[in-house]
């Protein structure tokens, strides 16, 4: 899996601090709303030409990682 930490940048004096690419304004809240819209990576690449697929990448895997870390895990069964 890629290391998004390397595309993901969150600093207080940028965009209030809510979390983007490395470089630039786009914030990963807009590229995951665009992904969960329908939009395929090409798209979005084509919309923000200062984006590489590796970021895009990068924002799934942050989201992948996210989900792990708040999903509550199920109750482990009891064995009889």
């Amino acid at each position: 899996m890629i290391d998004y930490r390397k595309h993901i940048l969150r600093n207080p004096k940028i965009c209030g601090g809510e979390p983007v690419i490395r470089g630039t304004r786009v914030t990963l809240r807009t590229l995951l709303a665009s992904l969960a819209g329908g939009s395929q990576p090409k798209d979005i690449l084509r919309d923000f030409p200062s984006l590489k697929e590796k970021d895009i990448r990068a924002v799934i895997a942050f989201a992948a990682a996210s989900a792990e870390e708040d999903l509550p895990l199920p109750p482990i069964p009891s064995v009889r």
